[in-house]
């Protein structure tokens, strides 16, 4: 199928996204300029050290996760299909004094635009929705990663996106196996409800067994694989914050998160 219709609508949100989400609170982006990290404690955990490393960081936004990679050593490309988000990047970037690089395509074709292989590839929280099929998704991402190098997601799970959450009270209106995809339309964003824009959006669910199987059938070896209850990010209605910071469900009755770290097979 064609989704040029879904991917120009997406991009013409997340457009409308930068400036909003430059200015709100949820980026603290005049802190991150003064040297705070926008990682959480999964990714750095999954990932470690990675200091002289190559990281290939897809659906990257405005920069931030691949400048704080960047600030620890690795050598950093940034994917986005949005060129204003991918414009702020690079101005971070040269301002930050860093000497990661941007690319502005749609995450799915990015081998037709980076030709060199990464140790790491890494994305996360709120990625793969924006994705019809993860099939071209996993194999990009093998062509991608050098022989034994690692692939590393932390994703917002998929019950949670069983739920309608645009009408207060979520409820849930979406098939776990969802093949069709979800247009929603509202004002402002997850950065800023009050923001004067209209998010016009195309979304995919994608089971566990979808992204798993498609990471595996690319030749990606899952070294592990964890849900986890508490989430960085306060996204989701009626959340808590725990004692770590974290936000959880108050009856913690689904995960919000999953992650899976795999590596890339040597090829015979």
């Amino acid at each position: 199928m064609n989704f040029e219709k879904e991917f120009k609508t997406n991009k013409e949100t997340w457009n409308h996204k930068v400036d909003a989400h430059a200015k709100s609170d949820f980026y603290f982006l005049e802190a991150f300029k003064a040297g705070a990290s926008s990682l959480n404690k999964y990714e750095l955990a999954a990932l470690g050290d990675v200091s002289g490393k190559s990281l290939l960081h897809l659906q990257c936004h405005f920069g931030q996760d691949t400048l704080s990679w960047s600030r620890m050593g690795a050598s950093c490309t940034g994917v986005d299909l949005s060129d204003k988000a991918i414009a702020l990047a690079q101005e971070l970037n040269s301002e930050l004094s860093q000497n990661a690089s941007f690319v502005c395509c749609n995450v799915l074709e990015t081998s037709k635009h980076i030709s060199k292989t990464f140790d790491i590839v890494f994305t996360s929280y709120g990625t793969i929705g924006w994705l019809p099929d993860l099939k071209p998704w996993a194999q990009m991402i093998s062509e991608l990663l050098k022989d034994r190098g690692t692939f590393y997601i932390v994703e917002f799970h998929p019950i949670a996106w069983m739920f309608d959450h645009t009408s207060g009270t979520p409820v849930m209106k979406y098939p776990y196996h969802q093949e069709e995809a979800i247009y929603e339309e509202y004002k402002g964003t997850y950065a800023d409800e009050n923001a004067a824009i209209m998010s016009k959006e195309y979304g995919w669910n994608h089971s566990l067994s979808e992204v798993i199987q498609s990471l595996i059938d690319a030749g990606l070896t899952i070294d592990s694989f964890h849900e986890m209850d508490a989430s960085p990010y306060d996204v989701f209605p009626d959340l808590q914050k725990n004692k770590e910071g974290l936000y959880e469900l108050k009856d913690k009755l689904y995960p919000l998160l999953f992650e899976i770290k795999a590596t890339k097979k040597v090829a015979r």
